[in-house]
């Protein structure tokens, strides 16, 4: 059980990699949701959770560029969803290590 928290830990707190990498905070949990879906529910619930997420920020950001001609509100936009991009993952990755159930905002359920 452990084990499986420290796995969660890992997956929610991979999605940072967006802001140091660019790419790498869709990638990693989808690769950990792929190959672990069958062994842990907590793991493809959550794995669903954190890919939703992501997938969710992409589509807002997309949103969001046309809006920066619109008083500016794209500009918001992005510093209001670049805060959850950091904020959510690592409050999610406390409240899964203390065996929660984590809540994404503003996430599209596409999986």
């Amino acid at each position: 059980m452990q084990g499986d928290r420290q796995l969660l830990v890992i997956t929610h707190l991979s999605q940072l990699l967006t802001a140091i990498t660019g790419c790498g905070g869709l990638i990693v949990p989808l690769i950990i949701w792929f190959t672990k879906k069958d062994e842990d529910y907590h793991i493809d619930e959550q794995g669903k959770k954190n890919i939703n997420f992501q997938l969710s920020l992409i589509v807002n950001f997309i949103i969001c560029i046309p809006l920066i001609l619109l008083f500016g509100l794209g500009l918001l936009g992005f510093i209001v969803l670049g805060v959850f991009s950091i904020l959510y993952p690592i409050v999610n990755a406390i409240k899964a290590s203390n065996g929660e159930n984590p809540t994404y905002p503003l996430s599209y359920k596409f999986i």
